[in-house]
């Protein structure tokens, strides 16, 4: 054979390769994805500018203990008529434990929970984002914003709450909300560390003297509008549905974003009416569009909050018709993530825990005094429409003349479906004025019915699961190494830093001359959200 006709052969062969041969490799590739749950080969294909880039999405369910996942699993079957092994979406993720005891209790509360979380360290109850000394410790968020990533908080009470608190601010008290609320916006040594806030909490950003369009519940006494001023700033605020709906669920997003959606905490979703607030998971996919879209030319990702908040607010209330509602609605925003984990070319870790379990719930209960029957009525929730809170307001509110009709027809039959109710029920829930106790009452009525049991209004010290998932099988098998089994709360933290190769040290260092210490006068006045002062608990 000449030269002419060897190169001609090679070309012909080469020719043949490209039609036929490499659409098969391909083929072969775009399987091999699918059984592995991962997508580098087809970025070597079709391009990643960023191969090492990657997303952090840490899901925290506030007062969600394993029971809340029984409880929540039994009543999803039974309203949806599904099978007995049909299990939540978080069920098919779950990796291991968490120990959750703080530095000064082993019962721990949300602050201390976060905070070890945040900060990879054990600290009293209470704290934000400081060490048991009372010394600001630098978090995962700031380490992540430093290092040039992106970082969101997205909850459904305030964003000046606890946990979202403990990851974006320093304060010895978790009471000191209005301080939060300024070190979120960057009013600290870092300056502005968050990009995008979701929730409620529109109080502690102003006064209540402030111009009518922010509303008229603001609750900062120094005069302030942080509002006014962000929006000087350039930060992008929303405050409505209206204007949420405008985000375009992420894709009409500038940051930094600030969507303070209620006053206070977002209702219960069993009492959330769609068109007044966005759920969970519309907060969370906004979030990540967002997020995704600003570090699309970017070699770092971003860092991602998302809490469950308000399961713990049904824990504290004993009602279970409300907290597995909550429950739910974390485990769709949690699908939703995953789902956006699997379309995007960013390696992407989502990790899933709480900061204690609330309320001691058991899923049964014994209502008599003979041998208990083994059984729990998941119907009784489902019959309830609407939680304790949302009735317990209706009464309060009631202005008419017949009350005691109101609450027979309009809260307990209508309201809840409970038509067994005694004339000393109705008596006590026409006549009591502590609108808590009645709240306490009418959730008492479900869980006997439903024969749901609950040790306390407070917090316990069980164990409480940790789930994670990653579109990258190498970087879920990492995770599951580091965090299958049984651990301590501060070893995620510790991995989700060593995961973004973060030197929280380093980041403490930046932080130690933060204001963090409220005066002496503020000291004596503050109350927590359940109107406990700071003496209740012996810290003053």
């Amino acid at each position: 054979m000449n030269k002419v006709s060897q190169r001609g052969y090679r070309h012909n062969k080469a020719r043949q390769f490209m039609r036929f041969v490499l659409p098969t490799l391909i083929l072969l590739l775009a399987g091999f994805n699918l059984v592995t749950g991962t997508n580098k080969g087809s970025e070597f294909f079709f391009g990643n500018k960023h191969p090492d880039k990657r997303n952090v999405i840490f899901f925290v369910t506030d007062g969600m203990g394993p029971t809340s996942l029984s409880l929540t699993r039994s009543f999803r079957q039974y309203a949806h008529d599904l099978a007995y092994n049909n299990v939540l979406v978080l069920d098919q993720h779950l990796i291991g434990s968490s120990r959750t005891r703080a530095s000064d209790s082993l019962v721990t509360d949300s602050a201390a929970g976060a905070t070890a979380f945040a900060c990879a360290l054990k600290s009293y109850n209470g704290a934000i984002g400081v060490d048991s000394d009372r010394s600001p410790c630098g978090t995962i968020l700031e380490g992540a914003k430093l290092a040039g990533y992106h970082t969101g908080l997205v909850v459904t009470t305030r964003i000046t709450d606890a946990t979202p608190g403990a990851f974006s601010a320093h304060a010895d008290f978790r009471s000191q909300e209005d301080l939060i609320a300024e070190q979120q916006l960057g009013e600290y040594p870092l300056g502005r560390q968050v990009d995008l806030l979701i929730g409620g909490g529109r109080t502690h950003f102003y006064s209540g003297n402030s111009n009518s369009k922010y509303g008229n519940r603001g609750s900062r006494t120094d005069g302030r509008n942080l509002i006014s001023i962000a929006e000087e700033k350039g930060w992008q605020y929303v405050s409505n549905r209206e204007q949420f709906d405008q985000l375009q669920l992420g894709q009409n997003v500038s940051l930094p974003l600030l969507a303070l959606l209620a006053d206070y905490d977002i209702p219960f979703d069993l009492d959330r009416k769609d068109e007044e607030y966005p759920s969970l998971e519309e907060e969370t996919i906004t979030a990540i569009n967002a997020l995704n879209e600003a570090t699309k030319d970017s070699d770092k990702g971003f860092f991602l909050l998302v809490e469950g908040s308000r399961i713990d607010h049904a824990g504290h209330q004993n009602d279970p018709a409300a907290q597995v509602r909550e429950v739910l609605a974390f485990d769709r925003a949690f699908q939703a993530a995953k789902e956006l984990a699997d379309k995007s070319q960013v390696e992407t870790v989502l990790i899933s825990t709480s900061d204690h379990e609330t309320g001691g719930l058991a899923a049964s209960r014994q209502v008599t005094k003979s041998y208990p029957s083994y059984v729990w009525y998941p119907q009784v929730l489902f019959n309830a429409h609407h939680s304790g809170e949302y009735c317990s307001k209706q009464i309060e509110n009631y202005k008419g003349e017949s009350k005691k009709s109101f609450v027979q027809h309009e809260v307990l039959e209508k309201m809840l479906e409970i038509y067994d109710y005694t004339s000393d029920d109705v008596n006590y829930l026409t006549e009591e004025q502590d609108r808590n106790s009645v709240q306490d009452k009418l959730n008492d009525m479900i869980s006997y019915r439903a024969e749901v049991g609950w040790s306390t209004h407070g917090h316990s010290a069980v164990d409480v699961n940790i789930y994670a998932y990653s579109n990258r099988k190498k970087a879920l098998d990492e995770v599951k190494s580091y965090l299958q089994g049984n651990h301590e709360n501060i070893e995620i933290g510790d991995y989700m830093a060593r995961y973004l190769n973060i030197d929280l040290s380093q980041v403490t260092k930046k932080v130690r001359d933060t204001k963090h210490s409220p005066d002496a006068k503020s000291l004596t006045s503050m109350v927590d959200e359940y109107g406990h002062g700071l003496n209740d608990f012996g810290i003053i």
